[in-house]
């Protein structure tokens, strides 16, 4: 046969089957990273990435197979939130998942093109975060724990519970300062004598405490912050060892041994995350996907904490609670 008929007829036999390999080319699988303040192996860092994959499962992803996780832990030290993005933007990640503030902050200023989704942020377009909460712009988006809002609820329930308390110390970091501002400003509303307590490492603790004592403090707000979820129990055993009635923003304070808590669910914020992965991963831009506000706050108790502190939580406030731990 001639050499040109041939050439010609192999010529068409591997266009003919270019389509076929094309398609059959594999599809890359989704490399999500997961940026956490806690230890590994922390127990409430578990329940917030188990519900983060259970709502990727909801949506139809299986893990190791069509969508591949990668998981970093700050282990309660914030200056360590750049080393950790730059490790996930390195590998090339499709989506970066922060829960709070200062791990936003940390990835936006280190990407403005990777896709960021953030869960439990207070007050993310007063810090610079997005635009607006209906149109994002820029690579971030997700859901905000409208902390503001409700720092003031947190004090008149502080104040409710413990009536004759004028002096409140505040236990914050200045390194991840949310809600410091806004709790003082409720307090000044409600005729109470703020005392800021910094604690940038579990060290300061103790002396935190002891300043509490000299200026006598009548009750402490704990805000959230890599520190105080690392430090969450034994923060908890100072309060009582203190006779401190203290109020949280979040469960996980309560459950370690804290004395009441109001906010909104963060688990279920992590479940829900689950869909701005999914959305973004399906083409829509995080700059026009709105930032997400909860609409359901829960109120926890700790009547055991209460009675080791001698406090009598009055009837009123103990039947608005949705959790009562005995």
């Amino acid at each position: 046969m001639n050499r040109k008929i041939i050439f010609c007829l192999l010529t068409a036999a591997l266009l003919s089957t270019f389509p076929f390999a094309h398609a059959q080319q594999p599809k890359k699988v989704p490399l999500i990273g997961l940026l956490r303040p806690e230890r590994p192996g922390d127990a409430v860092g578990e329940r917030f990435i188990g519900a983060f994959r259970q709502g990727l499962r909801e949506l139809g992803y299986i893990e190791g197979k069509s969508i591949i996780l990668e998981y970093r832990f700050a282990e309660g030290k914030v200056d360590r939130f750049p080393e950790l993005i730059a490790e996930l933007i390195q590998l090339k990640v499709d989506i970066i998942v922060t829960g709070g503030g200062p791990q936003t902050r940390a990835a936006k200023q280190a990407t403005t093109t990777i896709p960021i989704v953030m869960v439990n942020v207070g007050n993310p377009v007063g810090s610079g975060l997005v635009a607006s909460l209906a149109r994002p712009g820029g690579n971030v988006t997700g859901l905000t724990t409208v902390t503001r809002d409700l720092d003031g609820k947190r004090l008149e329930l502080l104040k409710e519970a413990v009536p004759k308390a004028s002096r409140v110390a505040v236990l914050w970091n200045p390194d991840a300062p949310g809600g410091r501002e806004q709790t003082e400003i409720a307090a000044r509303s409600l005729g109470l004598k703020i005392q800021l307590l910094e604690v940038r490492t579990p060290d300061d603790l103790d002396r935190a405490f002891g300043a509490a004592a000299k200026e006598r403090a009548q009750a402490l707000v704990v805000l959230r912050n890599p520190v105080t979820i690392n430090e969450r129990k034994p923060i908890a055993e100072l309060a009582i060892k203190s006779r401190l009635p203290t109020i949280y923003d979040d469960r996980i304070f309560v459950e370690a041994g804290g004395l009441m808590s109001y906010g909104t669910n963060i688990t279920a914020s992590y479940r829900r995350a689950a869909v701005y992965v999914d959305k973004i991963l399906k083409g829509t831009k995080p700059a026009d996907l709105p930032v997400e506000q909860p609409t359901k706050f829960e109120f926890f108790i700790n009547l055991k904490t209460a009675k080791q502190i001698g406090l009598t939580i009055p009837p009123n406030v103990l039947a608005r609670a949705d959790k009562v731990i005995k």
